[in-house]
């Protein structure tokens, strides 16, 4: 019997271009698939050489509800005046089209490199744009998108990664012990709901384009509701003190153009960091069903894999039991 093909399968390049023609483009070329795995994206150039990101959204991962509250932001920012991406809009306003089983939206390509976390100018106009972002989160929040609940996202990862049969008995055993050591851990050092104000939520170099010292941030996909340290943390990159201190000091001063920066919160950074490297291992097995994952990350199916992750994981322990360089 012919196993059922996962949805994204059935996405071919002809239903792109014919997905986004039926919106009243003309598309002369064909689609470059752009790296994701959540969702399918594609960059488009229509009849008038502009460029357009098309992203098909994850089958039954969001609500439309949740869909409009990124499109809304993304619309609060841009009439705000910060750089970005809003998605596009059709004569009748609306930004969520469909086509083929899928709900997608246009956005604008933003040209650009990543920025370089060495550079101090960078490092400031990161801050600075990212301040401009919290500057309008601020003014409302989020009524459908996730929250960002340490306990309620450990405990859903352990679980996925427990229910899976990727991990040796004595895997098994040690994950367990050290995931239940790191949800105490992470009880202990949540942050209070007053914390919570609306965030990117995923501002990773990818997510972050532009050149010399202007960026936009992109792919608001996982925007919700964490504290501001969530949009700042992956900044940090720095393995000694000193420069992590510098990088910290020009991140804050750019960011603080526009908006304070509560410094308590930098003692949030190693629970957020720990949630990231346990969902991540969670959403790899979550989505091996996808075509795509076993493609591109065929090691999460190797012993060594889950070994290097449980050691992770003890550091991490190790780093929420000893905070380090807290300013």
């Amino acid at each position: 019997m012919t196993a059922p093909k996962h949805p994204f399968e059935s996405l071919s390049p002809a239903h792109v271009v014919d997905a986004v023609e039926s919106l009243g483009f003309w598309l002369p070329g064909e689609p470059f698939a752009l790296n994701s795995y959540e969702n399918r994206v594609f960059l488009l150039s229509d009849d008038d050489r502009r460029r357009w990101v098309a992203k098909f959204y994850r089958p039954e991962r969001w609500s439309e509800a949740q869909i409009r509250e990124e499109h809304a932001f993304l619309d609060e920012l841009e009439a705000a005046g910060v750089p970005g991406a809003p998605p596009w809009r059709d004569d009748n306003g609306e930004t969520i089209h469909h086509a083929y089983g899928f709900a997608f939206a246009l956005f604008p390509h933003v040209a650009g490199q990543a920025p370089e976390l060495e550079n101090p100018a960078h490092l400031f106009a990161l801050g600075d744009l990212i301040g401009q972002v919290h500057a309008v989160a601020r003014r409302g929040s989020f009524q459908a998108r996730p929250v960002q609940e340490p306990m309620a996202i450990s405990q859903a990862s352990c679980e996925r990664v427990l229910a899976s049969d990727w991990l040796s008995r004595r895997q098994r055993q040690a994950y367990a012990r050290i995931a239940e050591r790191l949800q105490t851990l992470l009880v202990e050092q949540r942050w209070p709901e007053t914390a919570l104000q609306r965030v990117h939520g995923d501002c990773h170099l990818g997510n972050i384009l532009g050149r010399d010292e202007d960026f936009a941030l992109v792919d608001f996909d996982d925007c919700c509701m964490a504290p501001a340290v969530q949009d700042l943390w992956m900044l940090l990159t720095a393995p000694e003190a000193d420069e992590w201190q510098m990088q910290l000091s020009e991140v804050i001063e750019g960011y603080e153009q526009h908006v304070e920066f509560d410094r308590r919160q930098l003692r949030w950074i190693e629970p957020l960091r720990t949630l990231r490297l346990m969902r991540h291992s969670a959403w790899l097995v979550d989505r091996w069903e996808d075509p795509a994952f076993p493609r591109a990350f065929p090691w999460v199916a190797s012993e060594g894999y889950w070994d290097q992750h449980i050691r992770i994981l003890e550091q991490q322990r190790l780093a929420l039991e000893n905070p380090r360089w807290l300013a």
